[in-house]
């Protein structure tokens, strides 16, 4: 819930920002930072709940712990890509790709009831599924949308 409050408000102050500041709609440049931001604030959590999130990922899965610090250091370069011009189609197509292969580890915590901020198996279960996966699927969208498109002339 905390990542869609973050990718939200920002992107309701940064497009805020560009109608007053700049008299100008830029919804996907909006939608960029605020994917950006928000990707940062998940990073996080890899660093400051390390054991927990290594908890959401099978026991047959080696480097567990490494796994979580490598996907966290992939959201914040994923985050500054989404905002370097050459770089973002390609960042664009890969984080794609990342919230893809991330699903099914939300999906294993879920099913064992895995609380990542505590490292506890008193999580809110599979009825978390129900809001994690349109979750997921929000973010691949937003992801997809916030892309320029080239203007055919």
């Amino acid at each position: 819930m905390k990542p869609l409050i973050v990718l939200l408000s920002v992107f309701a102050l940064s497009t805020f920002y560009f109608k007053l500041f700049k008299k100008e709609d830029q919804f996907a440049l909006s939608g960029r930072i605020a994917m950006a931001v928000m990707l940062m604030f998940t990073a996080l959590g890899h660093f400051m709940f390390t054991k927990g999130m290594a908890m959401m990922l099978p026991d047959f899965i080696p480097y567990r712990e490494a796994m979580i610090y490598g996907t966290g250091v992939i959201e914040i370069a994923a985050g500054i890509g989404l905002l370097i011009p050459s770089l973002r189609r390609l960042t664009a197509y890969l984080l794609i790709v990342f919230f893809i292969l991330i699903l099914p580890s939300n999906i294993y915590a879920a099913i064992h009831q895995i609380d990542y901020q505590t490292g506890d198996l008193d999580g809110h279960g599979l009825i978390y599924l129900w809001f994690r996966i349109p979750l997921q699927i929000l973010f691949i969208l937003w992801v997809y949308l916030t892309l320029e498109r080239p203007t055919v002339q």
